[in-house]
């Protein structure tokens, strides 16, 4: 994050984007979960990627940084392949990939194959 960005933070400019704000929450130490009123409960866990069937729609819900990245979506938002790549690929520098979990990895490896694109740096 540049130091111009921290500053416009800081003095609350509406022109700065929200995964900025997370990213300098993160700095912190502080973590902010976007819930819904249409969210699963948090004991209600998606299945393994190696259970499900070849990716047909992502569910925004299932995999964290997804999450994170698509945070104007509802969380029972399903994605074609094709939107679910286009927003890790947009709006991979506000991602954590040391947070990654094995689904989402699986699920990034999976999209990429698919489409026949490069793989994130993860």
């Amino acid at each position: 994050m540049s130091r111009m960005t921290l500053h416009r933070i800081e003095r609350g400019e509406p022109s700065v984007t929200m995964g900025a704000y997370m990213n300098a929450l993160a700095a912190l130490g502080l973590d902010v979960e976007v819930v819904a009123p249409d969210d699963r409960p948090a004991n209600d866990v998606a299945a393994p990627a190696s259970a499900r069937a070849p990716t047909q729609t992502v569910r925004v819900a299932d995999f964290a940084q997804l999450r994170r990245l698509a945070w104007q979506l509802p969380a029972n938002a399903e994605l074609t392949p094709e939107e679910a790549w286009g927003t890790y690929e947009r709006n991979w520098r506000h991602a954590d990939p040391s947070a990654l979990e094995d689904n989402e990895r699986q699920l990034l490896a999976e999209l990429a194959h698919t489409l026949g694109r490069k793989p994130l740096d993860v």
